[in-house]
């Protein structure tokens, strides 16, 4: 065994290799729907009442967020102070595209389809986002015994029947051909020997769908997207976030105020439609919570389109992965990707006990994490004080045979070896990590916001999963919602005339926090990156 493992650690290892003959080839009963709710409102993140901020302005005002998020929608604008001309475009454009991920690519590539000029914007480099840390997973119904009806029904009851039934109507519908659109594109999907596709079980599903990319899925999904943008020769500007929305005089969606990260200067992109794919909030780090997101994930769509006077929908709850690495400290809050329990990983305590069926949704998985290790206290303490439990890998070498994990696995393999361990032979400890922004802008069944002209794709979007994400939606999400954004968008934009544009609405809202007697404290949002440093007064 690793160094890295203390003696104790191994001990309580050894207790796994001893029950593992004893749960080899058992099936473990599923939660009833009591026993669910039960669960979730004792320990889900979302129900911890503290972990909240009642909004006092905006379309949603009387509403709860969570308290990190609600100090930047309630904070003063990064160029209150700064002077930008309007008159004066630094870009003109059809569509403007915010967002370098998986969602603004397939938005960029069917807009350039339909003839239009296009422009994508992104914060960081072209590609940097969420959905290159994707693992597990695409859904879509492929197979002859699924069928889109059934991935519905699998969708609204992981999201608890919240969901926006037209958007889940589109996500599900649209499923098989985003698949076949990808794989025409040259991704490659995980395969039978006769070349036809292998999908598998996700948590909350009925059917195998899972379609992966060994544990590379997302990262595959975006290579393939890059490089059509980029050969297409769709423009692009990387390293100049958006930090306002700028409309024009009617109240339409007209462009944006861009910030240049190595400049510093301030720049007006002008557009007759404006797409938001800028992705999620999990670098806020809701409630303490370590985060699978990447550097760039700052709510930055979210509070620019929430001062324009977009509604949000369903920011009261937050996915939290329940299979986040807890151990070693380099990795903390790590993604530890859903198909391992596709597969049959199961979670154990420090007996070596299964606590909870290893495919439950994940709000009702990480909920019952919790509970095994705040409550029940038999969770397995690391040399950091973290506390976690462990996801029995090794068994997947017995279940399906030696060579499994290294086969579909490569990417977490050598993760975990860069620190000595080998999770073909030992098991690793885990516990949730903020994961995904179930809520975001709210939008129609033509991804439009309540701004005209302004769309909204992808993480930052709230509606098609409810209150909680099952597995492999959202990629399919920025999929389908990307391509049907960048239609939209680019149709749009052809009967599209333009008045004065105008920064007015930001001007308004600082008056709105002023009359409702919000203490902004100086803060300005977007934050546009997260900051882990300690600085003495």
């Amino acid at each position: 065994m690793p160094d890295i493992y203390t003696d104790e650690m191994k001990k309580l290892i050894k207790v796994v290799e001893e029950t593992r003959p004893l749960r080899l080839g058992k099936e473990f009963p599923r939660m009833t729907a009591a026993e669910k709710q039960v669960v979730l409102e004792k320990f889900h993140p979302d129900y911890v009442q503290e972990g909240f901020a009642t909004l006092a302005v905006g379309c949603n005002k009387g509403e709860k967020v969570p308290r990190e998020l609600a100090s930047l929608l309630e904070a003063e604008s990064r160029i209150k102070e700064v002077t930008v001309n309007l008159d004066k475009w630094d870009y003109d454009t059809d569509v403007l595209i915010l967002g370098g991920g998986g969602a603004g690519a397939a938005a960029a590539l069917m807009a350039a389809e339909q003839g239009v000029n296009v422009l994508l914007v992104t914060k960081l480099r072209f590609g940097d986002s969420n959905t290159v840390m994707a693992q597990g997973g695409i859904q879509a119904a492929t197979l002859p015994q699924d069928s889109p009806t059934i991935h519905y029904l699998d969708a609204l009851g992981g999201g608890h029947f919240t969901n926006v039934p037209e958007l889940v109507y589109n996500l599900v519908q649209d499923g098989p051909m985003v698949i076949k659109w990808l794989a025409d594109l040259g991704v490659l999907f995980d395969k039978k020997e006769d070349g036809t596709l292998l999908p598998v079980h996700g948590g909350g599903t009925s059917r195998k769908r899972m379609h992966a990319a060994r544990d590379y899925s997302g990262a595959e999904i975006m290579r393939v997207l890059k490089d059509e943008v980029i050969s297409r020769g769709i423009g692009v500007v990387e390293f100049s976030p958006a930090v306002e929305l700028v409309l024009d005089e009617e109240g339409k969606a007209a462009g944006a105020v861009l910030y240049n990260l190595e400049t510093g200067a301030y720049t007006v992109a002008r557009a007759k439609t404006v797409i938001l794919a800028m992705g999620g909030s999990g670098r806020l780090h809701y409630q303490g919570f370590p985060t699978t997101n990447h550097f760039g994930a700052t709510a930055d769509a979210l509070v620019m389109a929430y001062r324009a006077g977009a509604a949000l929908k369903f920011m009261d709850t937050i996915q939290y992965h329940p299979t986040g690495a807890a151990y070693p400290p380099q990795v903390l809050g790590l993604l530890v990707t859903e198909k391992l329990r596709s597969m049959g990983a199961t979670p154990l305590n420090v007996r070596g006990e299964v606590f909870v069926h290893h495919l439950e949704t994940r709000d009702v998985e990480s909920a019952a994490i919790i509970r095994e290790c705040r409550e029940r206290k038999l969770g397995i303490k690391t040399p950091t004080g973290m506390v976690g439990v462990w996801l029995d890998t090794p068994l997947l070498e017995l279940v399906h045979g030696t060579g499994t994990l290294e086969k579909n696995f490569p990417a977490m393999l050598r993760q975990f070896s860069r620190f000595g361990i080998d999770f073909r032979r030992d098991p690793i400890l885990i516990y949730p990590t903020l994961h995904y922004q179930n809520g975001g802008i709210a939008i129609d069944g033509d991804v439009q916001t309540s701004i005209k002209n302004l769309f909204a794709a992808g993480e930052n979007s709230g509606g098609v999963h409810g209150r909680n994400r099952l597995a492999g939606n959202s990629l399919l999400d920025i999929m389908v919602n990307g391509r049907r954004a960048g239609l939209n968008a680019s149709r749009r934009s052809r009967d599209v005339e333009l008045k004065r544009l105008t920064l007015s609405h930001v001007a308004d809202y600082h008056l709105q926090l002023q009359e409702a007697c919000v203490d902004t404290g100086n803060r300005v949002a977007p934050i546009l990156l997260p900051v882990y440093t300690h600085r003495e007064e």
